[in-house]
């Protein structure tokens, strides 16, 4: 994949150290058939205003790195977006995130192109990865003009393809965290949730690797199959 090809026409002016290092980004990488140990993971987790996929937008962004089947404490991520006006929702009663750490918060354009070097051509894995995924891509676009292009795997699927016997097929990340006895003791804030998805997938890749699920690539292979017979009609 080429750079252009990863960058949207410029249609914003951004300043000139933070263009020069848009286009020094790595393009994002496919999934690929090494071991599922091999390949570094990002996990991410974004708090936002609300659920809404066109008007929120994301206020806090947490994610953690997955390296040689471990999570590195070393790399971690943190930030606050800083909105001049922003209407909060109900969600602050949730999250925690007000006005005055909003207002403490770093520069969204800035944040943003911290967190793809912090990915790199990384994939990225989350709880209830399509709302992540879409919210991140719009505020990519909103802030830096440019298209999101790496791989997302969810979280909230690969658990129940890996462990049926859980019955939990439409559970949280807290039925997960409770089904698997996980000791976590912050929930509701993006570091946070990105370390407790982080743990469950690593749970998870053990499982996988069980089910003879060797690679990133056979992952997405087996999410496919079993997304295709959940949706196929009964008869």
């Amino acid at each position: 994949m080429s750079l252009f090809s990863w960058l949207r026409p410029a249609s914003l002016a951004l300043p000139a150290d933070l263009q020069q290092r848009l286009e020094h980004l790595p393009a994002a990488a496919a999934l690929s058939e090494c071991s599922l140990r091999e390949q570094r993971w990002v996990v991410l987790d974004l708090e936002t205003t609300g659920l809404n996929l066109n008007k929120d937008r994301v206020l806090s962004i947490g994610a953690v790195v997955i390296e040689d089947g471990a999570i590195d404490f070393r790399q971690q991520f943190e930030r606050t977006l800083q909105y001049p006006q922003v209407k909060l929702g109900p969600s602050v009663l949730i999250h925690g995130i007000g006005p005055s750490a909003i207002a403490a918060g770093s520069d969204p354009a800035q944040a943003l192109l911290e967190l793809m070097e912090y990915i790199g051509d990384s994939p990225v894995l989350a709880f209830h990865a399509p709302f992540d995924q879409h919210m991140l891509g719009r505020a990519l676009k909103d802030h830096l003009g440019c298209k999101l292009q790496h791989p997302f795997l969810d979280v909230a699927d690969i658990a129940p393809l890996l462990c049926p016997q859980a019955h939990i097929r439409e559970a949280g990340l807290d039925d997960w965290i409770d089904w698997f006895k996980l000791e976590v003791f912050e929930r509701h804030h993006a570091s946070a949730d990105a370390l407790a998805t982080a743990e469950l997938a690593l749970i998870l890749f053990s499982r996988a690797r069980q089910q003879q699920i060797h690679s990133p690539l056979n992952l997405q292979q087996r999410l496919s199959q079993w997304k295709r017979r959940r949706q196929a009609p009964s008869f």
